[in-house]
């Protein structure tokens, strides 16, 4: 059984719309499948992004950050001979 499909419309800019069609002839490949392909891959950065974000947010409400004197000491210690250990949570 086929996935169901529909279609999505975008309006782009004509130079953009040119390397699409670049990128599918040096592909041989159709331009849907170059879009296909593209908003997958920007999908699964977002998701992947967002899920960091979350996983983020609960390492702050468990408390596990780092104060910001702490790297900013740390930061400035990297242009001199001895720098510090990278500070832990």
């Amino acid at each position: 059984m086929a996935a169901s499909t529909r279609v999505i419309t975008a309006h782009v800019s004509a130079d953009l719309a040119d390397k699409v069609d670049v990128l599918a002839e040096r592909m041989d490949r159709s331009r849907g499948w170059i879009m296909k392909q593209a908003l997958t891959a920007w999908i699964d950065q977002e998701e992947a992004r967002h899920q960091l974000t979350l996983e983020a947010l609960h390492d702050v409400d468990a408390g596990n950050v780092i104060d910001h004197q702490s790297i900013v000491a740390w930061a400035e210690s990297l242009s001199t001979k001895d720098p510090l250990a990278p500070p832990l949570a």
